[in-house]
């Protein structure tokens, strides 16, 4: 396994799953204060997750009805949508004329995530477990009627025992792979993504590089909760997405991390503070599929019958107060693009050069404000999956 560098500790491509996560803590450029477009995107999608919860099967209310959130990460926005699956779910129960079951929320995410975050803004239980529908659907009653757990580990392996799950939701997540290709990051290689930090525009021996990667990760997922999995239960997706066929022309990703980002990385260099091989042995490990590169991995795996597959527009990702304010736009994007790469940075190059990059980043973005607001648009791939 090709190794890559990181502060100059030289580990194999293992060490991305123990290093990734989402900026954690409550800070500026922390993942929970940055994730509001994310948040309006689920919202928007909701009612795409409630007809996949439709087709869940129902099971005895003597038997836990377990929930599993890939790549919770550690905002409000995973707890948002447990509330939306579970009330859901007992309406169903209750309008079949059945007592609701007890509900299990399993939130997982690689062991670097910062659970501790995510646990601090899950609201408390209540002294006892009522069962009562009144219970379940109260609003904003400071309290949750699920029991919830933390799962620390890759969503590319197994996580949970065998058919023990009736719903998965993952959002936002599988765009992120299980690492660098290998030859991305070989110098020796025709795919050796030279003078880049992404995909985006790179040549075709790399977008293919990344293509293979994103579509091995992608059928190991589907295998893995394949097995975890109940017969009867259903599965939603959210990732980034692109309308291109090119895998190099990576849409809203591409305009995030192949451009301005991109050119921040390269002030490093052309000012002396970092070397030329140094910016090109970073890579953000992300992958944007069209529509069909994702069908074509889920119907090869063959464990999910395809209930709806979808291209969906998801707006910006920088949600700002003022379109015409530079300053604030300009924060918007360092903050977004350190709120999701950021510990990467940090690991790679270290935080005090890593403050120079996204400073760099911010001063780009202020130059650029007007046209980032116009292009800097997100589309994603949406599956609604079911296992039979």
């Amino acid at each position: 396994m090709a190794p890559i560098l990181l502060n100059h500790i030289c580990v194999d491509n293992v060490a991305l799953e123990e290093l990734l996560c989402m900026k954690g803590g409550k800070g500026e450029a922390s993942y929970a204060n940055n994730s509001q477009a994310q948040a309006l995107h689920a919202r928007s999608m909701l009612h795409l997750v409630e007809e996949t919860l439709d087709k869940v099967q129902l099971n005895s209310p003597e038997v836990p009805f377990q929930v599993a959130e890939l790549g919770c990460s550690s905002g409000s926005n995973t707890l948002f949508i447990m509330d939306v699956i579970i009330k859901h779910m007992i309406k169903r129960y209750k309008s079949s004329g059945l007592e609701p079951p007890e509900f299990f929320a399993f939130f997982s995410d690689l062991p670097s995530n910062d659970f501790n975050t995510l646990f601090q803004l899950l609201p408390t239980m209540g002294t006892s477990y009522e069962r009562s529908i009144e219970n379940y659907l109260a609003a904003n009653n400071g309290h949750r009627n699920y029991f919830a757990a933390g799962v620390p580990g890759s969503f590319y392996k197994r996580l949970l025992p065998s058919r023990s799950i009736d719903v998965f939701h993952s959002a936002f997540s599988l765009h992120w792979l299980s690492q660098v290709p290998e030859s991305v990051v070989d110098q020796r290689s025709e795919a050796y993504n030279k003078g880049r930090v992404f995909i985006h525009g790179a040549g075709k021996s790399t977008a293919n590089a990344y293509k293979h990667q994103f579509q091995a990760d992608l059928a190991k997922f589907l295998k893995a909760r394949s097995q975890e999995m109940k017969k009867g239960g259903s599965m939603f997706l959210v990732c980034l997405g692109r309308t291109s066929v090119d895998p190099a022309h990576q849409g809203g990703a591409g305009i995030l991390f192949g451009t301005h980002y991109q050119d921040a990385w390269d002030d490093l260099v052309q000012e002396g503070l970092i070397t030329s091989e140094k910016r090109d042995s970073f890579n953000i490990p992300v992958y944007a599929p069209s529509l069909e590169e994702f069908k074509d991995v889920v119907e090869a795996e063959g464990s999910f019958a395809i209930n709806n597959l979808t291209v969906f527009k998801g707006g910006s990702p920088l949600v700002v107060d003022r379109h015409d304010d530079p300053d604030e736009i300009g924060r918007a994007l360092a903050n977004a693009c350190r709120s999701v790469s950021g510990v990467l940075a940090d690991a790679h190059i270290g935080d005090q050069l890593s403050e120079e990059l996204f400073l760099r980043v911010e001063r780009r973005g202020r130059s650029h404000a007007k046209d980032l607001i116009e292009k800097l648009q997100f589309f994603h791939i949406v599956a609604s999956l079911s296992f039979v």
